[in-house]
């Protein structure tokens, strides 16, 4: 099976469509969605609504700080993404509202396990950013595969039998055999506000028959989504921080 996985969408509709318009040409018959459907951008109305419609038919989704702070004020932020927040709190319908509170932390399936951060406390929204971090969080799973965003970079890693860490960065559209004896994790970068010096939305896509993930890259429309943020008056850096990539 071909499973699209996307993480930290952040109610970016253009760049959620155009993953989602490559998913589908490529053949993903299955979608899981990693957490932060809101914050930042400027549609979360329609972010969480195409999320709902998505699990309603078959996708799986995990709960993302973000998500988890739209309902709960006690979530600590920074100012422009706590800005984004109040505002979205009066953006989204009940049903939208529920359906966040809903969500799980995590979910396994098989021999893989699915969160917005990291596995030895998804509650306290810790970022994987090297070797020891994700160490921390393969060593809290029995699960093959764990897949995480939160990081809004790709990166993967893997423990061998004997303890040895590797690390490294994927290149977009080549697939990694996620081989039998090592316990892998991999961060799935954003959908909605990459942070690794491409602009284009980050993604990726696991072949469950051959053990293999590919990271892919969604080029889409910049201007349209900075311009959305714009015109909802929230803070301009999070239009600008789009077209660098950070």
């Amino acid at each position: 099976m071909l499973i699209g996985l996307f993480a930290d969408i952040h109610a970016n509709r253009q760049a959620f469509t155009s993953c989602l318009a490559q998913a589908r040409n490529l053949g993903a018959e299955r979608f899981i969605f990693l957490g932060d459907y809101v914050g930042y951008g400027a549609e979360p109305d329609w972010t969480v609504s195409t999320v709902m419609e998505l699990v309603a038919e078959g996708a799986i989704a995990v709960l993302g700080n973000h998500d988890s702070a739209v309902g709960n004020t006690s979530e600590q932020l920074n100012a422009e993404a706590q800005a984004a927040i109040e505002w979205t709190r009066g953006e989204l319908g009940l049903a939208q509202r529920r359906f966040l509170a809903g969500l799980p932390l995590t979910r396994e399936v098989e021999d893989r396990l699915f969160v917005h951060a990291e596995a030895s406390r998804p509650q306290s929204w810790r970022y994987v950013v090297d070797a020891a971090d994700a160490a921390r969080s393969i060593n809290a799973t029995s699960a093959h595969v764990t897949f995480c965003g939160h990081v809004h970079r790709p990166a993967l890693y893997s423990l061998s039998a004997t303890g040895k860490m590797t690390a490294f960065t994927p290149t977009s559209g080549v697939s990694v055999q996620l081989l039998p004896g090592r316990q892998w994790l991999a961060v799935l970068g954003s959908v909605g506000q990459p942070r690794d010096g491409d602009p284009a939305a980050s993604w990726a896509m696991l072949d469950t028959t051959k053990c293999e993930i590919t990271w892919c890259r969604a080029p889409y429309d910049v201007d349209a989504a900075a311009a959305g943020i714009r015109k909802k008056g929230l803070p301009t850096w999070l239009a600008e921080r789009l077209f660098a990539g950070r």
